[in-house]
């Protein structure tokens, strides 16, 4: 046992109670895919009177149904959920401006089920639109024979060297959630998958679930990652520096797997302050060789190109919502002077290969490269 664990565990049983666990009541509690990493055997015990910290696992009851009425197992089944559930979850805080504002609480009082893919903070905002939050109660934190409390980073990946450079990048942002990021990356790999490219895909920020995580499988790629791989239930509130550990290391590891090409998704918008601190990066700059542009309206999509070029990266095009409008689209290639690709083009290998080389030419402009400006 290290002694960093040994402290913790002779400082969990001096200062707060410990209560051992039932591994019948373990194995009844839902459990939630952002947990998926840690062993079963490990969730021992029960710690109380300790204020959580952002990655601990807890055991909740659940209170009162709100906006999720589902929890997101670990192998990805979405469980129904009753009052009364016991479920296994990681606290964690919350940026979804379509859905909620939360913060990690600094105590086990009650708090809200934040994502569907098991997350426990408490609710600051929401969304007009959105019921409220599922109400939950802690029952303690999870912690293993011997008090140590169980962090999802305890868990995350073991660090290797890399990315080699060996792979193209692109990354997929939008103007904000619910741009038809997922869809425009999921399409993208299946185009690429289907000009027979080895492409591996990841999330770099965001909240833990497993929708998106399994929508990238689907659409073919040898390898889908996210942030929960490297023992972050969320990317809110992590610093630069974190978050370049995070885009290298999926990077990496996407390049082991054998990936060509990797298609990372930035969650939210330009303007949530994860996503915006690392389109900002030089490592992101040197590292992502380009990057797809999602957007609901073209003047979205032209404020975007804009300020993605003002730092120094190449936007080898546009998607997104948008593109459901063909007179949005008409007006985003005349103002952006960028291909402007459909669903349908994106699952094109004929288009997907040449746009994430940069090579696909616009129907107006020309190259994309062209408009790529410097880095000040």
């Amino acid at each position: 046992m290290e002694l960093i664990e040994l402290t913790e565990a002779l400082r969990a049983r001096a200062d707060h109670s410990l209560e051992d666990l039932d591994p019948a009541r373990v194995q009844r509690a839902k459990r939630a895919f952002v947990t998926r990493r840690v062993p079963g055997w490990r969730l021992a015990a029960m710690v109380h009177g300790r204020s959580p910290r952002s990655g601990d696992l807890v055991l909740a009851r659940v209170e009162r149904l709100g906006q999720h009425t589902g929890l997101q197992l670990v192998d990805g089944r979405r469980a129904k959920l009753f009052v009364g559930d016991e479920i296994i979850v990681a606290y964690g805080a919350r940026y979804a401006p379509n859905q909620f504002e939360s913060a990690l609480p600094d105590d086990l009082e009650p708090c809200h089920l934040v994502a569907a893919g098991g997350m426990a903070s408490r609710v600051l905002s929401k969304h007009r639109r959105i019921k409220r939050p599922t109400q939950i109660t802690p029952l303690g934190l999870l912690a293993d024979s011997n008090g140590v409390v169980i962090n999802l980073a305890d868990h995350a990946l073991p660090r290797i060297d890399g990315p080699t450079g060996a792979a193209t990048v692109i990354a997929v942002a939008g103007t904000a959630m619910d741009a038809g990021k997922t869809t425009a990356a999921a399409d993208l790999i299946n185009g690429l998958v289907r000009a027979g490219r080895q492409v591996g895909a990841a999330k770099v920020t965001g909240t833990g679930a497993c929708g998106d995580f399994f929508h990238l499988r689907d659409a073919g790629a040898i390898e889908v990652l996210d942030f929960t791989d490297l023992g972050h239930g969320s990317t809110c509130g992590l610093g630069l520096p974190v978050l370049e550990a995070i885009t290298l290391q999926l990077i990496a590891r996407l390049e082991q797997a054998g990936a060509e090409t990797i298609v990372l998704e930035l969650a939210d918008g330009l303007l949530q302050a994860e996503t915006r601190a690392l389109i900002g990066s030089d490592v992101f700059a040197e590292r992502v060789d380009r990057v797809l542009f999602c957007a609901p309206d073209a003047i979205g999509a032209v404020s975007g190109v804009d300020w993605l070029e003002q730092e120094g990266l190449e936007v080898c095009g546009i998607a997104g919502s948008l593109t459901a409008a063909p007179l949005a689209v008409r007006e985003a290639v005349s103002a952006s002077r960028l291909p402007v690709l459909t669903r349908a083009q994106l699952n094109d290998p004929d288009i997907a290969e040449p746009l994430a080389d940069g090579r696909l030419v616009s129907p107006v402009s020309g190259p994309s490269a062209t408009r790529r400006v410097a880095r000040q």
